[in-house]
């Protein structure tokens, strides 16, 4: 099973799950997809979509998850790689009135850069991490949590 999780913001996030129900039509991905979506309103018979999972059963979603592909939240990528799970972690964009700026995309990018996530900054290369996941292995994540505060404010910082 995969878990897909695109947070809480009131956004929506369905150019995701446009391009994950994309590989399930062509067979990349070939196992039940389970969405937790947030505010996204996207119907399809090809995955298993909840607005909101409690915390607990969320938890263990992503226990059972072979990989998890999230938005670029540091609460999603950090609780997943709490529990040793590979990430695939697609930030919103602003250009796509996904979020109010472009902070996930610097979050992303900060986590790939260190190998512990695949980062996808074109949603047309989903398709190809996913099919690299197995061959993935992430650094182990030590929980820093005042150097990711460190990221953060160094970004808000500068913009």
């Amino acid at each position: 099973m995969i878990l897909v999780m695109l947070g809480t913001q009131k956004n929506d996030f369905s150019r995701l799950l446009k391009e994950i129900e994309k590989c399930i039509e062509d067979g990349t991905i070939k196992e039940p997809v389970i969405v937790q979506a947030g505010s996204t309103k996207y119907k399809t018979d090809k995955m298993q979509i909840f607005d909101l999972i409690a915390r607990e059963e969320l938890d263990k979603k992503k226990q059972e998850a072979r990989f998890i592909i999230t938005h670029g939240g540091v609460g999603s990528i950090v609780g997943s790689l709490k529990m040793n799970k590979k990430v695939i972690a697609v930030p919103r964009l602003k250009q796509f009135g996904e979020h109010v700026n472009d902070h996930q995309k610097q979050i992303v990018e900060n986590f790939a850069k260190q190998g512990y996530i695949k980062g996808v900054f074109d949603i047309k290369d989903l398709k190809q991490t996913i099919k690299e996941i197995n061959n993935f292995t992430p650094k182990k994540f030590v929980s820093n949590t005042q150097s990711i505060i460190n990221i953060v404010e160094k970004y808000i910082d500068s913009h």
